[in-house]
């Protein structure tokens, strides 16, 4: 027989019952059953306009197609839905997440000397810029030889230089500091819609096999219809 035991005496708060905090990032975007308003402005899975229809129609359309009604921009009247592969757009949301916060982490390191002529700089920065591009940080590095630590100004002046011509890819994260036989400096990307390319010229990719294409962006409005969208016949007839 199970024993039931009492610590401390006191009683639960919120009467016992146990609060948990929705740890689901897309918790907040209604979908299928959860969207409860009686009419939406739907959109088909190719991004076309389809009018505004009943929910209840709406649903099952998307069942027809094996696929769920998202809604995509809840302050429109009516709302603003789209019959869409929501597992599919969290797994693609996810990959994209996950793929950022590792290429955040990595360091990558250009090395420069004082007296670098100006091809050489010019293949220094676009490597410089590749690195920013993807998303890395950049650690740039001059290292003097021999005499040259007579004339450290030299090297200032390089170091300027290269990060003058990087600014519109990424910003440094402090002064460049001489440390022993060397300057260093650490450069972090711009975000991805604020870089400007300079010397680097990315080729573009092949999309990967088995990837969804054409995934919507819940973040973004809604496309604007052309013309005032006629009700379907059964929003109409109800």
């Amino acid at each position: 027989m199970a024993t039931s035991f009492s610590f401390g005496g006191g009683k639960r708060r919120g009467g016992g019952r146990n609060y948990r905090r929705n740890s689901d990032p897309y918790g907040h975007i209604r979908r299928n059953q959860r969207i409860r308003v009686p009419k939406i402005r739907v959109i088909s899975p190719e991004g076309k306009q389809l009018g505004v229809l009943q929910t209840e129609a709406a649903l099952k359309l998307a069942q027809q197609f094996d696929l769920d009604l998202v809604e995509v921009a809840s302050h429109a009247s009516p709302p603003v839905c789209r019959i869409m592969d929501f597992g599919k757009y969290v797994y693609e949301e996810q990959k994209k997440s996950s793929h950022s916060k590792v290429t955040a982490s990595k360091i990558k390191e250009v090395e420069l000397s004082p007296r670098i002529d100006d091809h050489d700089l010019i293949t220094k920065l676009r490597h410089a810029e590749e690195f920013l591009n993807d998303g890395s940080k950049v650690k740039l590095r001059l290292k003097f030889r021999g005499r040259e630590m007579a004339h450290t100004q030299i090297g200032f002046e390089v170091m300027k230089r290269a990060i003058g011509e990087l600014e519109g890819m990424g910003h440094a994260d402090g002064e460049p500091k001489l440390n022993g036989r060397q300057i260093n400096m650490m450069m972090t990307p711009h975000p991805a819609n604020k870089r400007k390319l300079k010397y680097f010229t990315p080729k573009p990719k092949p999309p990967e096999p088995g990837k969804a294409q054409d995934l919507p962006d819940l973040s973004a409005p809604p496309p604007e219809p052309s013309e005032a969208a006629p009700e379907s016949e059964e929003s109409k007839d109800s």
